[in-house]
């Protein structure tokens, strides 16, 4: 993109723009525009992508600002409510964010000599007129209910004000602002290549690529896409190498071959709502900008197994805009030196920790995702907080669910951070069902009108402690390495057992249903939506392991061939492949008298038995990984 002028092209339409004759105006001005989108977040956390020509948007745009554009039941995943027999749904423009353009880099306008835009609409979709039911508007809702309580009960508990510096009483407040931020991290790759697993753990291990120089492709592509980025007005923080990766080679023609790098992005926090359809539009940016240079890139949580996956840490902030303009952090202590957060801080994390099992389902709501959150990869898989060993010693212990952000100097900052998303976790969601937890806790806390000490004993109690919210039978906080200090089994037992399927995650729905009734609260998310959500992901989670999974997992089982010469083998060689062929037979061989661990998945799918589908599935994960393992041992041994 770079080639072209970019200071003449347009990026951003702020929500003060959005006046019919500015919206006029700033069009005419940059006739490489030529396109509008309305961009709709469905259940799966789709986005739709229709052209208008501007010139069609411009002769309605009365109408089309009011009541949007239309689409149908087949469109857009809305399951449980839209579907063909009750099809309409509308795409309403959102005017209270920036709009965005996105540039095609490859369709040039001739004699302009700029790429062909489209100006991308965040919207609303809304189900026959009235229902709105999105990920957009539920994110929306749960902004607006956050706001409303956390006022209400700061005007009820006016104790909270003694811990919170810069405001007097809960008068002293014009808004609420709810902060938010992602940290992106994607891999990079030269189309075709596949990355030697073996080589990308060494590497990693080594930590030969973390923070290193960039070169050749990689380097360009990454540099472009922080200055365009910075055009969109995101205040890129920075980009740099992440963990995984190996070295690129040369090749005789001057690029570079064989690129396998990940990358991370980091840029400004926004409002919440701002900050999801950032993060959108982010990801487009870089997807065309590495592609332009030909590279692929994949925002998959864990592409390659046995090295670092992907993640999407989230960072969650609230603030408090006070009558005589300066901002508060309603999270930040009065007194920095003395504690680590005030009552709404605490109830905030205390409200993720204890209700995580029915947030997770929006977080890791796919195979990929789950593959990620293994211990060993700076992954979470435990339900606990670090707060830091000291009021001093800020935490920096990488291994927990959501850590405190906090520093001395700047209590603005005060935040938590949120490891467990990835690339494809719906963010929207992701903040909306964080956010229904944070007023669960931040309730609890002041009505029961808890001190800053007596929070922080409630956050660091034993495994048996009762406690006036959390639950008796966990352990929430832990300052030391969570993979190295514990077992797996003390793990488990101190901070619960974390889901290891699909379905597994969704389960927690019905067996905490005291945790998830806190989404319906204030109606945002009623039973329909939780319940569309569900159908959504189920249906994902089958169609991808019926048709996907178990026919590549049959393709691998068929590659794991006999590879020694009847002249030319060893005893041990013999052992190897002997267990091999039994592996690959207790996976993909049916006989008379017993069916495959793979045609056994298929049944239990087919016949909506999802307990035993979820069970064989992890038993075929476990095979395979053996399986894996095995042969690559005996390929190794081979002359």
């Amino acid at each position: 993109m770079l080639e072209f002028d970019i200071e003449r092209m347009l990026f951003t339409i702020p929500p003060e723009k959005h006046g019919k004759e500015d919206i006029a105006a700033v069009l005419s001005e940059h006739p490489e525009v030529c396109f509008v989108s309305f961009v709709g977040i469905d259940m799966g956390g789709h986005d739709t992508d229709e052209k208008i020509p501007v010139s069609a948007f411009l002769e309605d745009i009365d109408n089309l600002l009011a009541h949007g554009v239309q689409t149908d039941g087949s469109s857009v995943a809305l399951p449980k409510i839209a579907d063909l027999g009750n099809a309409k749904v509308d795409i309403i423009p959102d005017l209270s964010v920036n709009w965005y353009v996105d540039y095609n880099m490859r369709n040039v306008i001739r004699g302009l000599d700029m790429p062909v835009g489209t100006l991308r609409i965040p919207s609303f979709l809304v189900h026959n007129d009235a229902f709105q039911c999105g990920s957009r508007s539920i994110l929306r809702n749960s902004l607006k209910y956050l706001k409303e309580q956390v006022m209400e009960l700061l005007r009820e508990h006016p104790y909270a004000f003694q811990y919170i510096q810069g405001a007097e009483s809960v008068d002293d407040i014009q808004e609420l602002v709810l902060t938010s931020a992602t940290e992106l991290e994607f891999w990079v790759r030269t189309p075709d290549d596949k990355g030697d697993r073996e080589q990308l753990f060494i590497a990693q291990t080594l930590k030969e690529q973390y923070w290193k120089r960039t070169y050749g492709e990689v380097r360009t592509a990454l540099e472009e896409t922080l200055m365009i980025l910075d055009k969109y007005g995101f205040q890129v923080e920075m980009g740099h190498k992440e963990v995984g990766g190996v070295k690129a080679k040369m090749g005789s023609g001057g690029h570079y071959d064989h690129v396998m790098e990940q990358l991370e992005i980091d840029w400004k926090y926004a409002d919440a709502i701002q900050a999801a359809d950032n993060e959108n539009q982010v990801k487009y940016v870089v997807r065309d900008i590495f592609t332009k240079h030909g590279l692929d890139v994949t925002f998959m949580a864990k592409p390659f197994d046995g090295v670092a996956g992907s993640g999407e840490h989230t960072h969650i902030g609230l603030a408090a805009k006070l009558k005589d303009g300066s901002m508060i952090s309603l999270f930040a202590p009065g007194d920095m030196k003395k504690h680590f957060m005030s009552p709404v801080g605490f109830g905030a994390l205390m409200g993720i920790l204890k209700n995580y099992e029915v947030i997770n389902p929006f977080i890791s709501s796919s195979n990929d995702s789950l593959n990620r959150l293994k211990p060993g990869f700076e992954a979470p898989v435990c339900i606990v907080t670090s707060l830091g060993k000291g009021i001093d010693r800020p935490s920096r212990n990488r291994t927990v669910l959501v850590g405190l952000i906090r520093d001395a100097h700047n209590p603005l900052s005060t935040r938590f951070e949120l490891r467990a998303p990835n690339p494809k976790s719906n963010t929207y969601l992701v903040l909306a069902s964080a956010y229904m937890a944070v007023v669960d806790g931040i309730r609890a806390v002041l009505e029961h009108e808890k001190d800053p000490e007596e929070l922080e004993a409630s956050l660091s109690k034993k495994h048996g402690v009762p406690d006036f919210y959390l639950e008796t039978e966990r352990e929430y906080r832990s300052e030391e390495d969570v993979f190295i200090h514990y077992t797996e089994e003390e793990r488990e037992h101190l901070f619960g057992k974390a889901p290891a399927t699909v379905w597994e995650n969704l389960a927690a729905f019905d067996k905490y249903p005291e945790k998830t009734r806190i989404f319906s609260e204030g109606g945002v998310m009623n039973e329909l939506l939780l319940a569309s959500y569900r159908e959504q992901i189920l249906s994902q989670w089958k169609l991808e392991l019926h048709d996907r999974l178990i026919p590549n997992t049959m393709v691998f089982i068929r590659s794991c061939k006999k590879r020694h010469s009847d002249d030319d083998f060893s005893d041990y060689d013999m052992m190897n492949w002997s267990e091999i062929d039994r592996l690959r037979h207790e996976l993909g061989k049916d006989t008379i008298s017993e069916k495959c661990l793979l045609t056994r998945a298929k049944e239990a799918l087919d016949k909506k038995e999802y307990d035993k589908a979820s069970a064989i599935q992890l038993a075929i994960k476990d095979r395979v990984e053996r399986l894996t393992e095995l042969y690559n041992t005996y390929k190794k041994n081979l002359l």
